[in-house]
């Protein structure tokens, strides 16, 4: 599914993670000290990666030709559920049982692509959406179509236009169809993630309802279930009218119901539902780096997203988030102040205050393919790590005099998480070689798909400070 060549020296792109947390502020409000690490992500599903059950041999037209794997990735759903996908980002190899979480285009190598819209049409209009094989073949000319020479051709034109490289199915019929879904193809809107609860982290006094916090997803109906420590503050969730709400659909405003005399503290909510995932959501790795992928079929899987509500009768009462934000190459941290007095927070030496009823946001910089670690403290030794890796790019082509590398034999284990949470780098399950090369190493499939075979080396990471900015809004009135 993957070829392999390196990374660029260092992609100016930004940094994979969204995500919430909220603290109390000040040393008379804080509570305890805390020291954890944030979510790693701000809502959606969370799948480990499975085998290709279905796909066929290409030739990625570079370096004198390389042999690539073209194919649908099969993932499974933490929960329940299964997932199939495509690879968007050709050079880029496997990590075997890697772990991925759902993301937005704005948060993937798709943030910058104008062809995004284009490769979700073609996911829409094609294998495993479209099961007619016949009249695919017969709008496509292709022939014959099978469930791998499907597979073979849609990933073919889906990495045209994900990664702008010239590329040919090996298989005649899967050529054809290649060739019409990439004339073919149109604009599509991106669709919308599976669950989100947006913002993720808010803050207010007692005695009044904090948030809102809104529901977004495509799901029918979702379940909204309080942690076992907000049911014993007596803190409620409830909607705009301060009904309670077990269940909710989208679109729906929720609120922390904090009620008056309650302790400075803080507590979560968690969101859950089982629906299908929209296609053309992207999957990135999870604190590991590996091949980028694009849903392309979903069965019913479980979804599911938390939010955070901190409050303090008097003082700062903050709310601290972090999204990622690849247009402006890195992680975005912010800050409201819903408290009376200012929050000061340490972020990577500097100080930043917020003013009572106001909102600061510093723009962190990471290299590309860089594991980082982003840690906000504040008062009463309050401590809070957002950690990924950075992948907003596709890779970019290997350097003429570096080669095209050893292939390996296999793919390579998922690396061990550091304490930090970060991942680490690995080759490929399904890499390439150069195309004299007659070694290739079998991969998974169903046991109704015959053995592919592909070739991988392993991948070498470049990296890049970090950077802050900062920008800061005027206090508000609410």
């Amino acid at each position: 599914m993957n070829s392999v060549t390196r990374r660029g020296a260092a992609r100016l792109a930004a940094v994979v993670l969204t995500a919430g947390l909220a603290v109390a502020g000040t040393a008379a409000a804080a509570g305890a000290a805390v020291a954890d690490e944030a979510p790693r992500s701000q809502g959606g599903v969370s799948a480990t990666l499975g085998r290709i059950t279905a796909g066929g041999p290409a030739v990625l037209r570079e370096g004198g030709g390389r042999n690539v794997l073209a194919g649908l990735f099969e993932m499974k759903v933490d929960g329940g559920g299964t997932l199939q996908t495509y690879c968007v980002d050709i050079r880029t190899s496997t990590v075997d049982g890697a772990r991925y979480r759902e993301t937005g285009w704005s948060e993937s190598s798709l943030h910058a692509n104008k062809n995004a819209g284009r490769i979700r049409w073609i996911l829409e209009h094609s294998y495993p959406q479209v099961n007619d094989l016949s009249a695919l073949a017969k709008a496509s000319g292709a022939g014959t179509l099978d469930a791998n020479t499907a597979a073979a051709g849609t990933q073919v034109a889906i990495w045209r236009y994900s990664d702008g490289v010239g590329v040919d199915a090996g298989n005649p019929a899967a050529q054809k169809l290649a060739d019409y879904l990439h004339k073919s193809a149109e604009d599509a809107e991106e669709p919308r993630a599976s669950l989100a609860l947006d913002p993720p982290a808010v803050s207010g006094k007692a005695g009044g309802r904090l948030g809102p916090v809104r529901v977004r997803t495509d799901a029918g109906s979702v379940t909204v279930t309080p942690s076992t420590d907000a049911v014993g503050k007596g803190v409620k969730i409830v909607d705009k009218d301060g009904k309670p709400v077990t269940t909710t659909t989208n679109g729906t405003e929720l609120y922390f119901d904090v009620p008056a005399g309650t302790p400075d503290g803080s507590t979560t909510l968690r969101a859950t539902a089982s629906t299908k995932v929209p296609v053309g959501r992207v999957f990135v790795g999870d604190h590991t780096k590996t091949q980028s992928l694009i849903l392309a079929g979903s069965s019913e899987s479980t979804v599911s997203a938390g939010a955070t509500a901190s409050w303090a009768a008097k003082g700062a009462i903050p709310a601290v988030s972090a999204t990622v934000n690849c247009a402006q190459g890195g992680v975005e941290i912010t800050a409201v102040n819903k408290g009376d007095q200012p929050w000061t927070f340490d972020l990577d030496g500097r100080k930043h205050t917020v003013a009572p009823g106001g909102t600061d946001t510093a723009l962190v910089k990471v290299g590309e393919d860089q594991p980082y670690k982003i840690t906000v403290t504040g008062p009463n030794g309050f401590s809070k790590t957002f950690s990924g890796i950075l992948d907003c790019n596709t890779a970019t082509p290997v350097n003429a005099m570096s080669g095209p590398g050893r292939p390996a034999a296999s793919p390579s284990p998922a690396p061990a998480k550091s304490s930090g949470g970060s991942g680490g780098h690995g080759s490929g399950g399904h890499g390439t070689g150069g195309s004299a090369s007659g070694d290739l190493a079998s991969t998974g499939g169903s046991t109704a798909t015959p053995k592919i075979a592909g070739l991988a080396i392993v991948l070498i990471v470049a990296g890049g400070g970090a950077v802050f900015l900062l920008r800061r809004k005027e206090p508000s009135g609410r």
